[in-house]
């Protein structure tokens, strides 16, 4: 990661942090405060992207499968990649009686 982009995230934090919205003026106002150079597109870019956003789930989603999944989805949102997450959860739950079940059936279970 570049320089530039770390000082935006950096930024981007700082005024998640002091719940101040996050805008390309303030990511800037910060870079400049902090003597660092970016070139003036990146902090548009990180104001744009995280427009609307709940950054706070941004941040505790790193490195769960959700987060990737959504993003690797070309258009998917997290929401829509939580959802998925979950239907697949009761999915696997689904399973795992009815595993359980057709071991009744068989005549045998875990204390015979």
């Amino acid at each position: 990661m570049s320089t530039s982009e770390l000082a935006c995230v950096y930024s981007a934090l700082i005024l998640y942090d002091d719940g101040i919205e996050v805008t390309a003026d303030r990511i800037t106002t910060l870079i400049k405060t902090a003597n660092v150079n970016v070139e003036p597109v990146w902090p548009s870019l990180f104001a744009r992207a995280l427009k609307g956003k709940d950054i706070g789930a941004l941040i505790s989603n790193v490195g769960s499968g959700v987060a990737v999944a959504s993003s690797g989805g070309g258009g998917a949102t997290a929401t829509g990649g939580e959802e998925a997450a979950k239907e697949e959860e009761k999915k696997e739950e689904k399973k795992e009686e009815s595993e359980e079940e057709s071991d009744d059936d068989m005549g045998f279970g875990l204390f015979d």
